[in-house]
């Protein structure tokens, strides 16, 4: 459409100015063209969601033993277990749903409503009922709710960053442009649906509406679900495989075993159901679900919604976070930074052109000009009392030719009309300046300082306005530029930036600390990025700055290679932010990428963590993000990371703690089988033990505090096993002592009967893993350097397991379910010293260990 005239367009969609379209003329479109929206994407039913929870390998696992538990009787066992499966599905599923009702809150692209004209009408309609033909009446503050041709622009500025990724706005004009073949951005006589006005006024022809919009194009690709697994659904994975081999070889073992000693089959099938039950961490996929899910609650506090819950982990990881520099980096508004006049006498001067000269308030209208108004109003000149003070007569609205606007005002006996604009323009036009408090001759010497000043400033990626003034004893019957802007008095220079927030410096210096590399990538031009970046601290000495156009000339091969010495990259397209996305991945580095445009949705999808802004960002990108930031800040994103890992470390000491416990049943099982005696536990008293008396703990490990070093060493590797740093030794160890100080309570109770033999070794298990899980809450510090009331829920979670523990005993029907008997006080004596010996074993080498770091 840019290439064809205002009367082209709008003799192709059967329209006019003055009346616009006739309502039969909307009915029958609406009927051909749809409705003014983007096509939502299909959601899975909440059905779907739960029984996908059911796909995970461990899950799967725990149907089988539950099956088979119901096949040999044990019909308790079988109900216990798929209970605790359906509770994992049930709270995932909600999490899941509850943080789509979040997302849903911030839908607010496509401005609900717009002025347009029909059968010679101006109405005010909902967006979603324009349609193709439609002319649209549009100024400073509106949204555009479709995509088309201007027919009508008056100093319209039109501020495109969710499709383009410029910051600044961009001039617009109702000029025909001949070349057909050219970027969005370089369409200067469109407007497109989701962009806005920043200033001025105008109106257009729809052309395009809904999916059909450049909005819609790039929203149809975003169609598909991400399925890609998560680095802990990953490890969860492995988990999983693991325990179902383990499961598999130990029942073979100790089926083998039985036959030898000439054990019943039955007996032996039995026993081998006990030692699967024993094997699997029934309660871990619930406790890694509400362990995520009160991570996802921490940081909806700290301004950060999770969409899916394992993206909480995955941020962990995360060794590259890809930041947009404006609004994220930066306050997304522009301030003033610095002036310049000859003349302290002058500064006055220079407040009341830079407000005067404006058409902005403090909050609509220009960024630059609401800059100006804001610095005034800081200086004590607000906007309403100088106006009222020097009438506005009339202006001569700013042009992308003259590079510069004029106001005429009323003062007294005098009018003065007050110029901004580029200093290259407006000193042209400039004889006279202030200086030493009076007004005189503006020489090539004094220009020579103000170019030399403007210099030092553009160095410092400042945006510079130059501010000048005439006086006239009446006012002008000529308004020409001629007359107005010719003949000035130079007042001064104004920079100004949108500066970096003050909270990401900070948070910068936790990145490098923590291993994480953070890339700057924006629209901006190479100066401004290149000085914020510097400012900040992302750009260091041998980093380099990429523009878009270099990276256009460079090959995969070329860019993949040299991907890590660059930290900047300026004026970029979307596919620039793909192509880095995929270059990061290629190092086999977890991605995080922010995004808060259109345009960025396609990274957002492809980097492992897409990060969409909640305030400025578009639906699009929102719907392809796993976090949307509610202050669209990166310090937030930072937190969000510290949180993750935290989750991370949290989860692995409940994997730690359970599968150490597991282990020992293990141990217990294969002793009594190797020992030719019966079977020490039942499996209801397994699974007892498993879900019910480990859990709570499990779930006060995952409340831990965040230990103080998280951000002080590197993300951990995406093919890092879980296991690492020795954890699979430390499992087999610590289960080996539970099992055999279990084993020996055992055979001690088989003195009196089986029955008690079985009631001391199931409450021995149990106390000694409640007891275990002090030794858990850190791997590095005794538990009195840690602080035993540092987490009061794990003292909790000892307290109300080992009430319930008791109550098994104390009540007839329990004891019939779980088959035990109240002991006598030696007898509980015996468990409780027992019960304490791996707290003292454990964390006697741990204080070794502790003595002998402090030594070195």
């Amino acid at each position: 459409m840019h290439t064809l005239g205002i009367n082209e367009t709008l003799h192709l969609h059967n329209t006019d100015v003055e009346n616009g379209l006739t309502h039969s003329q909307v009915s029958d479109y609406q009927e051909k063209y749809g409705m003014n929206q983007l096509d939502k994407r299909k959601k899975k039913s909440v059905f779907i969601r739960f029984f996908l929870n059911f796909k995970e390998f461990m899950i799967i696992v725990l149907l089988i033993a539950s099956a088979v538990s119901y096949a040999i009787g044990e019909k308790t066992d079988a109900f216990i277990i798929l209970s605790i499966i359906i509770l994992n599905a049930l709270i995932s599923t909600y999490q899941e749903i509850k943080a789509e009702g979040s997302i849903a809150s911030l839908q607010s692209l496509t401005a609900p409503k717009c002025m347009v004209m029909r059968d010679g009408e101006k109405l005010e309609i909902d967006t979603k009922y324009i349609v193709p033909g439609d002319i649209v009446i549009i100024e400073a503050g509106n949204s555009i709710p479709a995509d088309g041709r201007l027919i009508e622009a008056q100093s319209l500025k039109i501020e495109e960053s969710t499709l383009t990724g410029e910051s600044l706005p961009v001039d617009k004009n109702t000029d025909v442009i001949l070349k057909s073949d050219i970027p969005l951005g370089d369409k200067f006589n469109c407007v497109f649906s989701g962009t806005t006005v920043s200033y001025g006024i105008g109106k257009f022809v729809v052309t395009a509406i809904g999916m059909h919009t450049e909005l819609g194009k790039i929203a149809s690709l975003m169609t598909e679900e991400k399925n890609e697994a998560t680095p802990l659904q990953v490890k969860l994975a492995e988990i999983g495989k693991i325990l179902g081999m383990v499961v598999l070889l130990i029942s073979a073992i100790i089926f083998g075993l039985g036959i030898i000693q000439g054990r019943d089959i039955f007996e032996m099938f039995f026993t081998a159901v006990s030692l699967s039950v024993a094997a699997i961490p029934e309660g871990l996929p619930a406790i890694v679900t509400i362990v995520l899910s009160l991570g996802v609650q921490r940081l909806s506090q700290e301004n950060a919604v999770v969409k899916k819950l394992p993206a909480v982990e995955t941020l962990g990881s995360s060794s590259v976070i890809c930041s947009d520099k404006t609004g994220t980096l930066t306050q997304n508004k522009m301030i003033v930074q610095d002036v310049f006049t000859f003349d302290t006498s002058a500064m006055d001067e220079l407040l009341l052109g830079s407000v005067l000269c404006n058409d902005a308030t403090d909050k609509i209208g220009d960024p630059t000009e609401i800059a100006l108004i804001q610095f005034g109003i800081s200086k004590g000149y607000d906007k309403k009392t100088v106006n009222s003070a020097q009438l506005r007569m009339a202006s001569l609205p700013f042009d992308s030719e003259r590079k510069m606007m004029s106001t005429i005002h009323h003062l007294e006996n005098v009018f003065i009309s007050y110029t901004k604009g580029a200093l290259d323009e407006i000193i042209k036009r400039c004889d006279f300046m202030i200086a030493d408090g009076m007004q005189q001759s503006l020489t090539d010497e004094y220009k020579k300082v103000l170019f030399e000043q403007n210099a030092l400033f553009a160095s410092k990626a400042l945006r510079v306005l130059a501010i000048s003034k005439k006086y006239h004893s009446k006012m002008p019957s000529d308004l020409s530029f001629t007359v107005i802007e010719e003949g000035m008095i130079f007042i001064g220079l104004i920079a100004m930036m949108d500066p970096p927030r003050e909270e990401v410096y900070e948070a910068i210096k936790k990145c490098k600390l923590a291993g994480i590399r953070p890339i700057m990538i924006t629209g901006d031009h190479q100066l401004t990025a290149t000085a914020i970046a510097e400012k900040l601290g992302i750009l260091n000495t041998g980093e380099k700055v990429i523009t878009g156009s270099e990276l256009n000339l460079m090959s995969d091969d070329v860019f993949y290679k040299n991907i890590e010495s660059f930290s900047v990259y300026a004026r970029v397209a979307p596919e620039h932010k793909v192509r880095i996305v995929k270059a990061w991945q290629s190092k086999n580095q977890v991605v995080a990428m922010t995004g808060d445009g259109v345009n960025d949705a396609p990274a957002l999808r492809m980097a492992e963590i897409g990060v969409a802004m909640g305030k400025v960002g578009t639906d699009v990108s929102r719907n392809a993000a796993s976090i949307v930031l509610m202050d669209d800040n990166f310090s937030t994103i930072v937190t969000a990371i510290e949180e993750g890992r935290a989750i991370y470390s949290n989860i692995k000491k409940a994997i730690h703690y359970l599968l150490s416990c597991n282990m020992g049943e293990i141990i217990l099982l294969l002793l009594a089988i190797l020992f030719n005696l019966p079977i020490p536990l039942l499996p209801v008293q397994i699974l007892w033990v498993n879900l019910i008396t480990d859990s709570f703990p499990a779930l006060a490990l995952g409340v831990e505090a965040k230990d103080s070093d998280l951000l002080d060493h590197p993300p951990r590797s995406k093919s890092e096993s879980i296991f690492s740093d020795g954890l699979i030794y430390k499992i087999g160890i610590e289960g080996l002592i539970i099992g055999f100080i279990s084993f020996v309570v055992f055979i001690y109770g088989l003195q009196f009967d089986l029955t008690v033999a079985r009631t001391m070794t199931f409450l021995t298990i149990s106390f000694s893993q409640l007891i275990h899980s002090i030794n858990v809450r850190s791997d590095k510090s005794i538990i009195f350097v840690k602080g035993l009331f540092t987490n009061k829920y794990s003292l909790l979670a000892i307290a109300i397991s080992s009430l319930l523990q008791f109550f098994i005993l104390v009540f007839p029907f329990t004891q019939k379910i779980f088959k035990v008997t109240m002991l006598n006080p030696s007898q509980f004596a015996i468990v409780f010293i027992f019960s304490f010996i791996p707290l003292l074993i454990i964390e006697i080498y741990k204080l070794i260990k502790y003595l002998a770091f402090e030594k070195k």
